[in-house]
């Protein structure tokens, strides 16, 4: 078996051969760490950072890449995702079950066999938002990320007694809308994520003022409809320094019409410099082909745009030949 620092030293070669400039690293995952936390801890109890072996798996990427001139990016995949197809919301609800997002039928909220925690609850946001301070006091990070779970929250949540609660003080004792896509509920909802948004760029900023805070939300409008992620007025706000809308579609023609929509519609001329998209390299067994990323690719040039985010480090593999010639 490839020792852990040989490993990831063969993987940070492998993107600089590339012309990788950035690695976003997943550490928080399925209610687990990938680095030692006392937040965590804290909070649910013991065991559930992942076991490292021979090195500090993140530390060594850290050191390794910032060696070849590289950033990082500790990715906080899931988010206010709990769980991964289970029903019992995994091991965070069941240690701390008034964490729960609830939908209108009182059931554990579940989008795409995603589970999730309450978005809302002041509890779940200390968690997270210590979670991010916890790593990048820790670790010589460049910067974090959060994507479509972070903040996110399905929009068929919200129905729990907290958040219910929250809503009645706020509208003379009224309850939500049964119907979750009412689009005053939909404002209501996103503003509080969009306060948590501009909780955690402000307390980031405060602890290390050149951090990168970026963003990799789902398309708008799509995102606020269905993830109450209000992301243009994130970028509208100040409150990323990157934006990597995920245009993670197949054929060229769909990548162009969401990037002109992003570009015109969403993200003003003077900001177009934080935009990064995301572009979807394999989800599965299916991705685009290499001719169809060359297509997309081009199209971000023709539109100013001379950086984008490659989903995931599969490009390293089944795209190699054309990562190489793209970045030489």
């Amino acid at each position: 078996m490839m020792a852990d620092r040989e490993r990831l030293a063969k993987l940070v070669q492998s993107a600089d051969e590339c012309g990788i400039n950035t690695l976003y690293v997943v550490v928080w995952n399925q209610g687990r760490v990938n680095f030692p936390s006392e937040v965590l801890t804290s909070a649910i109890g013991p065991g559930y950072d992942r076991p490292r072996a021979e090195c500090d798996v993140l530390a060594t990427l850290i050191e390794l890449a910032h060696a070849r001139k590289m950033r990082v990016l500790a990715w906080f995949e899931f988010g206010f995702a709990s769980s991964y197809n289970d029903p019992t919301g995994g091991h965070l609800l069941r240690a701390k079950p008034h964490w729960a997002a609830r939908d209108s039928a009182g059931k554990i909220a579940s989008k795409n066999r995603f589970q999730w925690m309450n978005s809302f609850h002041p509890e779940v946001q200390q968690l997270l938002a210590d979670l991010m301070k916890e790593v990048v006091t820790k670790y010589d990070l460049d910067g974090v990320q959060g994507d479509d779970r972070l903040p996110a929250c399905p929009s068929s949540a919200g129905y729990d007694e907290w958040t219910v609660a929250e809503y009645r003080r706020e509208h003379q004792n009224a309850d939500p809308p049964q119907d979750y896509h009412d689009r005053a509920w939909i404002d209501w909802r996103s503003e509080r994520l969009n306060q948590f948004m501009e909780r955690l760029h402000r307390e980031l900023k405060a602890l290390r003022p050149e951090l990168v805070i970026s963003s990799a939300p789902s398309l708008f409008p799509w995102s606020k409809a269905e993830y109450l992620q209000d992301w243009p007025t994130w970028v509208e706000r100040g409150w990323v320094d990157e934006i990597s809308p995920q245009i993670y579609v197949l054929e060229e023609a769909k990548y162009a019409a969401e990037l002109e929509r992003i570009l015109t519609a969403q993200v003003p001329p003077a900001k177009h410099g934080l935009v990064w998209p995301g572009i979807l390299v394999r989800t599965g067994t299916f991705g685009p082909t290499t001719e169809a990323l060359q297509a997309m690719v081009a199209e971000n040039r023709k539109r100013g745009i001379e950086g984008e985010v490659f989903f995931y480090d599969a490009a390293l593999r089944t795209h190699r030949e054309f990562m190489e010639e793209l970045y030489p």
